[in-house]
């Protein structure tokens, strides 16, 4: 038996076996009992202080997520170092320190989406940030516990689906509602938790989103029409009209989650399934380049010239737009003091059945299918010679199936066995931390092209150096290996969401990557700042090469080549007085790709924030940064307006009864209703929503 289902069965059998494990610990009589450590970042396994973060991880609220947009990637924009490849109002993805797709992987809970979020932008992660509890970015050596070549980080979306306690008073719980006016956005939430008898609890939550096209400032559509004058000769028009909202953003969805367990004085055991349904539209999409094909390293699209493209009128049928279903299923446990040496067991299994249509004029032209499994044991040892740290185990199995108009590639599977650890130790004034991952991948392709096999090796390291009172020193340098996805080995279509025709190398191997951070942190009563500056260098870069182009469309091969990200993230704050707290901040990065300029870089950012805390509840926020023209930018990109950005925001939380609160907000978003174009999106070309104000209030009981 090969060494790849030896791994499998024995981590498949060990994840059942330490989910079912707490039923028989829990009625040792000798066990102690033994309180569930706090952990503030929950994707990391070990309890954290100040002395652990040795570069900028940071954590976005449940309170601010609650205001930000339903969106994954949209929703931590506003953060330092991160963009979004914003695709409509109905998919993004985070954009970190220059990196997307693949190379900043998005989990939930610490585990695997297994969506297609990563083979295209137009395509939607299924994660939740309304039902969220907090979302975590998280960098240094903690990112090699979840995977390799996550260089510039990160995102784990923490959530409650699975109760991990017994509510106080029976039962907890929170709702919300909120509108916002710049596309009509109506958004509702909900979530409770309920006690059945002593230690058996359930969860029940949802969210449901409503909204219509958005408004952007000074909006000019092209409209192009084409007249037959006979005779063989076609007349093309091409007009210019200005538009209040930009065609196909609509977005609308549902969530749904139920999850129930049984807890008990060391630890718990708990069960969930969540259904998710989408329907947003694709803007920008384009069939007028139906018959370009490649010729060699050319594209050939006389027959278009010709004529014979379908004819797809946009303006007639809104659009295509995608139809998305997802369910998943999940076991969770966590049991302290499992058996000697170790403090604490955590056990993870997943089931995710994920389709999406994409839809053009009442006919599905698409369809992409995903089955995705995911195992996972970790293991919190006793210290050894004052090392604290955990060892785990992971396999993932992803079954990919395109079919239709836009199909890819043929079908494929993926399974990945992977094995890692984190370490982290105190020695007088610093703080070391040491991670390391090993991960073994297949793919198997249903093709006469060959299937992939290849392992990779990434281990990292950081330390953090107390020099002085309120003064903190930390380097962290590591190396990373990323295996290529199944569409980078075998993709062999057109892609119009992208406008690209996209040829795969099944002779591909591992991106690898040295990267180095260095950041000062000082932290007193009324002032601090952060400044990190970081150098990532690729041996082996693996993207999307344009080889010719024919208008907007392009002909791209996938490649390696050696490239370089580098860039700084600054801020500082200052408490003037009790109640008013003022800032500044600002990020660039920048990126070369065989001395070239990399594609969809993030333009630099500057601002200020100024947060106010009032009386009787009331707390206030306003900031204004701008956003620096793009100039740095690759060949067949243009370059994108620098815009100023003026966001407030106004609050209130309160009672409404003895234990139970509530909080109303108001904020008004791009208030000098400036033209937003992202960098870092394939939509770059489409502005984003203008001047908006929201409204929302959230309750708690």
């Amino acid at each position: 038996m090969s060494f790849e289902n030896i791994f499998k069965k024995n981590l498949i059998t060990a994840s059942i076996l330490m989910v079912t494990a707490p039923f028989a610990f829990a009625d040792d009589a000798q066990a102690q009992t033994q309180q569930l450590e706090t952990i503030h970042v929950q994707a990391h396994p070990l309890e954290q202080t100040a002395a652990d973060f040795a570069v900028a991880d940071s954590i976005v609220s449940q309170k601010k997520l609650a205001e930000r947009p339903a969106t994954i990637g949209d929703a931590l924009a506003g953060e330092l170092g991160v963009a979004s490849n914003q695709f409509g109002a109905g998919s993004s993805r985070p954009v970190i320190r220059g990196q997307d797709g693949p190379r900043v992987k998005v989990l939930q809970h610490a585990s695997e989406t297994a969506d297609v979020s990563a083979l295209s932008p137009d395509h939607a992660v299924t994660v939740d940030p309304i039902l969220a509890k907090q979302v975590e970015i998280i960098r240094g050596p903690s990112t090699l516990l979840y995977g390799a070549g996550s260089v510039g980080g990160l995102v784990n979306v923490t959530d409650q689906k699975i109760p991990t306690h017994m509510p106080d008073q029976g039962y907890e719980g929170r709702a919300g509602l909120r509108y916002n006016s710049g596309n009509d956005e109506k958004l509702a939430s909900a979530g409770v938790t309920a006690a059945l008898g002593d230690q058996f609890a359930i969860r029940v939550e949802g969210s449901k989103r409503k909204a219509n096209n958005y408004i952007a400032p000074d909006y000019v559509h092209t409209h192009s029409h084409e007249h037959d004058l006979g005779n063989g000769v076609v007349e093309e028009h091409v007009e210019q009209v200005p538009e209040r909202r930009v065609d196909n953003t609509f977005a609308e969805g549902q969530t749904v989650n139920i999850g129930g367990s049984w807890i008990h004085d060391r630890g718990f055991v708990g069960l969930s399934y969540s259904r998710r349904e989408d329907q947003y539209g694709l803007p920008g999409h384009s069939h007028e380049y139906e018959n370009c094909h490649p010729h060699g390293d050319e594209l050939d699209c006389h027959a278009h010239a010709a004529g014979g493209a379908h004819d797809h009128d946009e303006e007639e049928h809104g659009g295509p737009w995608v139809d998305l279903k997802s369910e998943r299923y999940d076991l969770r446990t966590e049991l302290a003091e499992p058996f000697k040496g170790f403090q604490k067991l955590r056990a993870h299994a997943s089931f995710t059945d994920y389709k999406h249509d994409e839809v053009e004029e009442s006919e599905v032209m698409t369809t992409f299918k995903s089955q995705g499994y995911d195992a996972r044991l970790e293991l919190v040892h006793n210290p050894i010679a004052d090392w604290e740290g955990v060892i785990g185990a992971q396999y993932n199995r992803q079954k990919l199936n395109i079919t239709g108009e836009e199909s890819l590639m043929n079908p494929n599977t993926t399974e990945k066995w992977s094995v890692f650890g984190l370490e982290h130790k105190q020695i007088g004034d610093f703080h070391v931390e040491l991670g390391a991952r090993a991960d073994q991948q297949k793919i198997d392709i249903d093709s006469t092209q060959k299937d992939f096999s290849d392992y990779a090796i990434s281990y990292s390291g950081a330390v953090n150096w107390a020099f002085a009172p309120d003064y903190i020193l930390s380097l962290a340098a590591s190396h990373q290996e990323r295996l290529p996805l199944a569409q980078e080995l075998y993709a062999n279509g057109k892609h119009f969401a992208t406008n690209t025709y996209e040829r795969g190398n099944e002779n591909l191997g591992a991106e690898k990557s040295n990267n180095l951070e260095l950041g000062l942190h000082y932290e007193a009563d009324k002032l601090d700042y952060h400044v990190h500056v970081y150098h990532n260098w690729y041996d082996s870069y693996i993207y999307a090469a344009t080889t010719d182009q024919h208008d907007n469309f392009r002909l791209v091969d996938y490649t390696q080549d050696k490239a370089k990200f580098y860039g700084l993230e600054a801020e500082t704050g200052y408490q003037v007085n009790e109640m008013y707290k003022v800032g500044l901040f600002g990020d660039y990065v920048r990126g070369k790709i065989d001395g070239a300029n990399a594609p969809r870089v993030p333009a630099g950012r500057l601002g200020t924030k100024v947060n106010a805390g009032f009386a009787d509840g009331w707390t206030g926020m306003a900031e204004y940064y701008h956003v620096f023209q793009q100039d740095k930018f690759a060949d067949y990109e243009q370059e994108t307006q620098g815009y100023n950005m003026v966001n407030v925001g106004l609050s209130y939380a309160g009672q409404y009864a003895k234990g139970n609160d509530y909080r109303v907000y108001f904020n008004a978003n791009n208030l000098l209703d400036d033209q937003v174009y992202s960098h870092a999106s394939f939509l770059s070309n489409i502005p984003q929503i203008g001047r908006n104000f929201s409204v929302g209030v959230e309750l708690g009981f």
